[in-house]
């Protein structure tokens, strides 16, 4: 039996033949912000389950801007190449490739999460991080220095560069990170955001840097292709930022020209107390799709198929995003379409493991 998982999507020229998405998970694997050999094999093996949009991990729009010195990068032309490598193998797979363009303000410049969460000082390949405000996010993190006017200004010009590459690299989609705790984040919200100036204060001026960041974006991605805006629906505590604000801020999105919220919460500050399980962000996801007018995705230890069905069937977002689970079991989808006798297409190569009559993925070799 057919169910909202499998059914298409359509945003812009954008046609995704199910619900289902990867979610971006950073693989701290990249070399001056190349993309290796890992991330062909991890993304690639993922868009063999036939999920409809894979969303690359966060890429930083300027060396500083990595959480790690191992993050990806879209800074340069020469890291073109190696995303463009993933992408065509992700379109043989007929899955649709976005990737997350990010900055990660005070919290970068970090070690990888494997080594021990430490500051990676200048002297040792690291940098000082650069923040709305220069308040530290923790004691094992660097010390911030406060953007001025023209370092604002660079910012938005690296997302657009960023954008441009990412178009030439072949990608589908663009995602616009403002959420978790990093850089555009901390200027929504007033716990890192202690500006005087236009960017500071009020709503409207901690609004100022994501809305235009995300128009600057617009305005050289392809009309055709459509603009998501990852966001922090709140920061889960008093005088943060909060879900009235962000389906503010999601209404303004929506006017410039974003086409999808995928909604998230928290990464302000340690020691806030949430309480974590499956789908526990989905109904911020599904206010901002109410109250906003826009399409959502959801996204937060959603790992079955009753959960993802759940949130479709009941209108609660357009689109799931699943990360973990993915981790755990590329062929998710592909295996869900079988027991379900769904008909979905199979790689070529692994036909003898499909049922009878599945049909047949072309895939990238002859």
């Amino acid at each position: 039996m057919n169910t909202g998982i499998f059914t298409s999507f359509q945003l812009r020229g954008l046609e995704l033949p199910n619900r289902v998405a990867v979610a971006p998970m950073c693989q701290y694997s990249a070399e001056d912000g190349m993309a290796q050999d890992w991330h062909l094999v991890h993304l690639g093996a993922r868009a063999q389950s036939g999920v409809g949009l894979i969303l690359v991990e966060a890429t930083a729009v300027v060396p500083e801007g990595r959480i790690s010195p191992t993050d990806l990068g879209l800074w340069k032309d020469a890291q073109i190449d190696g995303l463009a490598r993933v992408v065509k193998f992700l379109h043989s797979m007929g899955t649709a490739a976005g990737v997350q363009l990010a900055h990660a303000g005070r919290k970068a410049s970090m070690s990888q999460p494997w080594r021990g969460e430490q500051y990676v000082k200048p002297e040792d390949g690291g940098w000082q991080p650069v923040a709305p405000s220069a308040v530290a996010y923790a004691e094992n993190f660097g010390e911030p220095r406060a953007l001025d006017a023209a370092g604002i200004r660079n910012v938005i010009e690296s997302f657009v560069n960023a954008a441009k590459r990412a178009d030439a690299a072949g990608f589908d989609v663009v995602e616009i990170h403002a959420a978790h705790g990093y850089l555009l984040h901390q200027f929504l919200s007033p716990l890192t955001n202690k500006r005087t100036d236009e960017y500071g204060g009020g709503l409207e001026n901690r609004m100022r840097l994501a809305i235009e960041v995300s128009a600057a974006v617009r305005s050289v991605w392809p009309e055709r292709k459509p603009l998501f805006v990852r966001i922090s629906a709140t920061d889960w505590c008093e005088g943060g930022w909060t879900a009235d604000e962000s389906v503010e801020l999601a209404k303004r999105l929506k006017s410039m020209g974003v086409d999808l919220i995928d909604v998230s919460t928290g990464g302000i500050a340690r020691g806030i107390a949430i309480k974590a399980g499956p789908g526990f962000q989905v109904p911020f996801a599904e206010r901002v799709r109410r109250e906003a007018g826009i399409p959502t995705a959801a996204v937060g230890l959603i790992t079955t198929a009753e959960e993802v069905e759940a949130i479709l069937n009941e209108g609660k977002a357009d689109l799931v995003l699943m990360a973990r689970e993915f981790l755990r079991n590329p062929y998710w989808l592909l295996n869900l379409a079988r027991e379900r006798g769904v008909k979905m297409s199979w790689p070529k190569q692994y036909l003898r493991a499909a049922p009878a009559d599945a049909p047949m993925r072309a895939g990238i070799t002859n």
